[in-house]
């Protein structure tokens, strides 16, 4: 059976994805019996129909121990995408992991025998993954298999914008490959596609659960008290201190059900997952740290944040309240202003908005600055993300702070608050920043969330910040 026939048996690519994934394979066996190396192979096509949900199809279509991704933001035009398995892995680690793996994919990219990227967003040959808050984070136990940097070209990806669903398919060609063994990794992969929906939450589990802190919500407090007296001091204007609450479930954790039910109530966040082995690093954020497209960059300073009320009444006077608070507007003027000075020398013009706006999502309200950029050449999003991360908004002002958060803390961040997403063969991309999210291993979902401390941050109002934040996770592990 040819690479072609192969490829449409199973119904997902088209007669020219496939006449073009057979061509390719010859070319990229060529290719690597002249040089010696492997070469990348990808073809897209469009879906026919709008009914394919790219979330859905990945997470009922894993095997075992795989690598997968999904990123979503329901209310941007159902904009979603979603990738499974691995064909080629770039990981590093320290201060140049940003630098190093945007110019590993660019040599990738640049190498591969691709198609040109097409609508939707993502509707291509892309490389999807994360990193670590702090450039070796990770390195504990907890977040075995979460390099402090890590994108992964995928065996496929399916990205959607409105009705519109793009297949791409993707294959490393060896030497001593042949044209119907590459297909046939390809067939199988695209024969074991389930599009079934995301399972619920058993609404009844058998068990108890248990939700504890390792470290007491008393620590948290006392190590904002320690933040805002030096921040008093001098020493810095604003660091971001975090909890971790674990929870722990009669059962394993179902990653799939817990996609589903943030999707549905929190459609203006995005809802992301990445996959590594057993563990799933999974959330809801309302942050995103860039997007890149073409010579344009967007982003938003998103800082302060209140409560919401059932009542509307209630809930716009404390949006109105979140609008006029001195101690939240600063807090928001330190990230946008940061935020811009990365900008500026990569830029012809950086606007930043000149009064935050008040952004409502599920459970609570913030202060959000939104920030466009023109590029003066195309810089990618990886790159961008590196410049940008991390902002104030999860790090601290100056940046020379940063060392005083592992101290507060107590706890080793990994991915949580570190830039999540993907990034394309033209250089295109959107991170969004990890907020809101727990990483799932087996029976125990660690939830994490943050505050920003300045000089005038209360600790018992910040535990009850974090508290609310929490409220994203918690009910979707411990019902």
């Amino acid at each position: 059976m040819t690479a072609r026939s192969q490829a449409t048996a199973v119904g997902w690519l088209d007669a020219g994805a496939a006449q073009r994934l057979e061509r390719r394979l010859e070319s990229a066996l060529r290719e690597a019996r002249r040089r010696g190396r492997a070469t990348l192979v990808s073809v897209s096509c469009r879906l026919p129909g709008t009914g394919v949900d790219p979330s859905a199809v990945v997470a009922a279509s894993r095997r075992p121990g795989d690598r997968w991704f999904c990123l979503e933001q329901p209310d941007r035009d159902r904009s979603a995408l979603a990738a499974l398995g691995e064909v080629l892995a770039l990981e590093d680690s320290g201060p140049g992991r940003f630098a190093s793996l945007a110019a590993r994919w660019r040599r990738v990219a640049g190498a591969a025998l691709a198609d040109e990227p097409d609508g939707p967003s993502g509707g291509g040959l892309v490389a999807v993954g994360g990193f670590a808050f702090d450039p070796a984070g990770g390195a504990s136990r907890t977040w075995s298999g979460f390099a402090p940097a890590s994108l992964v070209v995928p065996e496929l990806s399916l990205a959607r914008r409105g009705d519109l669903t793009r297949l791409t398919v993707n294959v490393l060609v060896t030497a001593d490959d042949t044209a119907e063994d590459a297909g046939g990794r390809i067939a199988r992969r695209l024969r074991e596609l389930r599009e079934v929906p995301l399972p619920l939450l058993d609404p009844a589990p058998v068990g108890d659960f248990e939700v504890s802190s390792p470290l007491a919500p008393a620590h948290y407090e006392e190590a904002v008290a320690r933040a805002v007296a030096r921040i008093r001091n001098g020493e810095f204007q604003k660091v971001v201190l975090a909890r971790e609450v674990e929870v722990h479930a009669p059962s394993a954790h179902d990653p799939a059900a817990v996609i589903g039910l943030l999707r549905e109530a929190f459609p203006s966040s995005f809802v992301y997952a990445v996959g590594r082995g057993e563990a799933t690093f999974t959330g809801a954020t309302p942050e995103l740290l860039v997007r890149r497209e073409g010579q344009r960059a967007t982003t938003v300073a998103l800082a302060g944040s209140t409560r919401r009320s059932a009542d509307p009444a209630v809930d716009d006077h404390l949006g109105e309240q979140l609008l006029r608070s001195d101690k939240d507007r600063e807090e928001n003027a330190i990230v946008a202003r940061r935020i811009a000075r990365a900008l500026r020398p990569h830029s012809v013009w950086v606007t930043v908005a000149p009064e935050p706006v008040v952004v409502k999502v599920a459970n609570i309200q913030h202060l959000a600055a939104p920030i466009r950029a023109q590029l003066t050449a195309p810089v990618d999003a990886v790159t961008l993300a590196g410049h940008l991360h991390p902002t104030p908004a999860v790090g601290a002002e100056p940046a020379a702070a940063l060392s005083v958060i592992p101290a507060l803390e107590g706890f080793d961040r990994g991915w949580y608050a570190g830039p999540v997403g993907w990034t394309d063969a033209s250089g295109d991309g959107e991170f969004c920043v990890a907020l809101r999210c727990a990483l799932l291993r087996g029976r125990v979902g660690r939830c994490y969330a943050g505050c920003g401390i300045v000089r005038d941050s209360d600790p018992s109002a910040e535990l009850a910040e974090t508290e609310v934040k929490l409220q994203v996770m918690l009910p979707a592990l411990a019902g």
